[in-house]
Order: C-alpha cells, then sequence, then structure tokens
C-alpha cells in the first residue's frame, strides 16, 4: 500500500495527490486544514476518507454503463469480478472488504433481477459481518456504504428492467446511433443515469454524515451532482496509472495526465462552492 501512496505522490502535487490516494486507496488526507473545512462544508468529505461508499459507487456506475451492452447477468458477474479484482489491488483492509462483500452479495441479488432479493442479500450481508464483528456496526465506513448500497438498489436503477437494458441490434438502429441527435441522446440518458445512482447514495448517506460531523451542507447536493459521476473514472484511471507505474515510472506519468484534470476539476468545484455564503451551517 505505502509504494502505491509513494507512486501517486511523485504523480501529484498537493491537494491533488491526497484526493487520488483518498478516492483510490482510502488513506488519510495530507491536505491544508483550509482545504479539509471546505471539502467538509460542501458535503464532499465522504469521497476522500471512506472507501466503502467509493466502491458502491464504482459498483453501480459500471453496472448503469454496460448492462445495456452485455445484459444484467453477464454485467453482474463482471462487475463481481472487478471488485474482487479492486480489493486484491488495493488491500483487504476493513473498509474496502465490507464494501466489497455487500456489493457482492447484492449484485447477486440483481442476477436474479428481482430488487427484494437484493435488498435481502443486503441486509443478510450486514447482519453476517456484525455477527462476525459488532464493532463493525459503529464504524462510518460501515454505516455509509449500506446506506450508499441501500439508496442505490432502492432508487438507483431508474426502474429499469433486463429487457429495457439489452439494445436493439438491428443495422437501422446502429446506423442511427451515429446520428449527432441520438449520440446527444445517449449522453444525455448516461449522465441523468449517473446523476440518479450519486443522488440516490446521497440521500440516504447524509443523515449520517450530519449525525457524526454535525455539519448541513445546503450546497451539498449540487457538489455531489457535479463530482460524483468522477469517482469511477479516477478509480480507473488511478488504477492504470499505479499499474504501468509499477511496470515504468514514465508509463504511468503519461496516464497520470488523464487524472490530473479531473482532480483538478474536484478542487475548483470545492473551493468555488465553499465561497457560497450560507453554504453550510454547523451544529
Amino acid at each position: 500500500m505505502e509504494s502505491f501512496t509513494s507512486l501517486i505522490n511523485s504523480y501529484f502535487p498537493e491537494p491533488h495527490a491526497s484526493l487520488m490516494n483518498g478516492i483510490l486507496l482510502g488513506r488519510p488526507l495530507f491536505v491544508t486544514n483550509t482545504f479539509y473545512t471546505q471539502l467538509k462544508n460542501v458535503g464532499l468529505i465522504h469521497i476522500v476518507v471512506l472507501s466503502g461508499m467509493n466502491i458502491t459507487l464504482l459498483t453501480a456506475i459500471i453496472m448503469s454503463t454496460i448492462v445495456k451492452y452485455i445484459g444484467r447477468k453477464i454485467a453482474s458477474i463482471l462487475t463481481i469480478v472487478i471488485i474482487i479484482a479492486f480489493v486484491q489491488f488495493v488491500g483487504a483492509e476493513a473498509p474496502v472488504v465490507r464494501a466489497a462483500i455487500m456489493g457482492i452479495l447484492s449484485l447477486i441479488g440483481l442476477l436474479y433481477g428481482r430488487r427484494t432479493i437484493a435488498l435481502y442479500l443486503l441486509f443478510l450481508s450486514g447482519l453476517i459481518m456484525v455477527i462476525l464483528n459488532y464493532e463493525w456496526l459503529t464504524s462510518i465506513s460501515f454505516q455509509l456504504s449500506f446506506s450508499a448500497t441501500l439508496g442505490i438498489i432502492l432508487f438507483g436503477s431508474g426502474g429499469k428492467n433486463e429487457e429495457d437494458a439489452i439494445p436493439v441490434k438491428t443495422g437501422i438502429q446502429i446506423k442511427k446511433r451515429w446520428i449527432p441527435d441520438q449520440v446527444r441522446d445517449d449522453l444525455w440518458k448516461y449522465f441523468m443515469e449517473e446523476l440518479r445512482i450519486s443522488l440516490a447514495a446521497q440521500v440516504f448517506t447524509s443523515p449520517i454524515i450530519f449525525w457524526y460531523f454535525r455539519q448541513i451542507s445546503f450546497i451539498s447536493p449540487i457538489a455531489n451532482i457535479l463530482v460524483a459521476w468522477l469517482i469511477a473514472p479516477l478509480m480507473i484511471l488511478g488504477i492504470l496509472t499505479i499499474a504501468l507505474g509499477l511496470v515504468s515510472w514514465h508509463l504511468g506519468f503519461v496516464i497520470s495526465w488523464l487524472v490530473y484534470p479531473l482532480l483538478e476539476f474536484i478542487i475548483w468545484v470545492v473551493e468555488t462552492l465553499a465561497k457560497v455564503p450560507f453554504g453550510s451551517v454547523r451544529i
């Protein structure tokens, strides 16, 4: 883990490096008190200190992206493989393992195409983990990842069924996808799907964030809409950066240039929204 952190630190300045380490590896932030306070004020502290919720978002976004191309069952199996590979990559630490177990069991429920089964397995996985270690019940990471997964299961699917996710494979339809209007519509649907996922997770995690941080961020919905969709590409590109960087520092450096603008955008959102008057209230 330390070698991964050092590699990321060699590619990015601060606070970019700390953001990447927090989002990808769940490492503590080494940023100024000002920037840390800004993250809390805009309601984005959860994306950099709690990797469990990030795995939940990564799982949901991957599923929503690929399910319409390969079907629900294959997409669920592929996502489970990605989760296991991610845990092996970053290390089987408690927050990651908890989120991985819940994500995998929830996906197994989705394999049957029934939301009720996914809910049953989510609560069953939570019960099993609490029985194994009751202290996990008081873990913020456990509570956030559980709540985020619950919100995504209930409201993140947008009511789609498996048949809706299977694309029409006629020649006419394939040609239409190249029409600018069709491309625009596809991009809009993709954005709205990720927005739905992000908001579903946020609604269920906001009370927990308020309970522990004693802070209400009125600007948080806007901040999460602008930033949450970046979690999946940042984690994927971050893994690729580290993997190639271990082979050759220069190869990882090339990929890091794709990551930097995304991190810079998050920093810009945080610093800009933190200036909004009465954007948050501390109680």
